[in-house]
């Protein structure tokens, strides 16, 4: 099981003592599990006081059948979609930032650049670019330490009988109480009215966002639309704020097919 930062917490939202813990099921090779990302963020930024998380990677069952008797830890020329949620597990082996780093551009190589990211020797060229020590993630990713880490993920995913990702699993204090499962992707609201539930609550108390030159230091890359939702302003207008921001050379501008990414130089 991973808690990456991923989703970074602040200092003082990072207490042990929430009343509600979510268990977030994602595969980096799920364009839906990125898209959830950004309902993720703007949950933490207004209402990361009420809960904290545990990331766990995981990826249809279908995949990790295909690998039929080869062993995925003792082939380095391989490439399949599993390989992926192990290359997060041994990037995390070098520390949470490190892990955070990978992650990052793995989400970097596969939406901008478009790169095969089931492949062992992109796996390797991603820990370059995000200055793990190659050598060390090369032995981890054969180890037998990510290997249990990552088999520790699917067997959370089997218990908690997650078919589906992207998924989300709400818990709340009381240990006897089942969770609250919700499995495929869904409108922020659906969330939003979800925790106010587990809560027992006619109202949450909503957090006000921070600068955006806070918001880039913990998430360094965003998209307008992202960028929009989380101040509650149109696209437009957020458009025009970063590029004030990209005019003062904090921020680069990235354009997509059907977004535009700004990440922070």
């Amino acid at each position: 099981m991973s808690n990456t930062e991923l989703f970074p917490e602040t200092p003082e939202k990072s207490s042990a003592l929430k009343p509600l813990e979510l268990y977030i099921f994602m595969d980096p090779l799920n364009s839906q599990c990125w898209e959830l990302q950004a309902i993720i963020r703007k949950l933490q930024i207004e209402y990361g006081h009420y809960f904290s998380m545990q990331i766990v990677l995981s990826t249809k069952l279908t995949n990790l059948n295909s690998i039929g008797k080869t062993s995925i830890i003792d082939v380095d020329n391989l490439s399949h979609p599993v390989l992926a949620s192990v290359a997060v597990k041994a990037a995390e082996l070098q520390g949470k930032r490190a892990g955070n780093r990978f992650l990052h551009k793995m989400q970097e190589y596969l939406l901008l650049k478009t790169k095969d990211v089931s492949c062992y020797s992109i796996l390797l060229e991603i820990a370059g670019e995000a200055e793990l020590d190659q050598e060390e993630f090369k032995r981890d990713f054969h180890s037998v330490h990510t290997a249990k880490a990552f088999q520790c993920d699917l067997q959370i995913t089997r218990e908690m009988e997650v078919n589906e990702v992207p998924s989300i699993v709400f818990f709340n204090e009381c240990i006897e109480d089942e969770g609250v499962k919700v499995s495929g992707l869904y409108p922020y609201n659906v969330y939003q009215t979800i925790l106010q539930e587990m809560l027992g609550t006619k109202s949450l108390n909503k957090q006000n966002p921070p600068s955006m030159d806070e918001l880039f230091s913990r998430y360094s890359t965003l998209a307008t639309r992202e960028i929009a939702s989380i101040y509650n302003i149109s696209e437009q207008t957020a458009e025009r704020e970063l590029k004030k921001q990209m005019l003062q050379q904090k921020l680069e501008r990235i354009s997509l097919a059907e977004d535009t990414l700004w990440k922070l130089k």
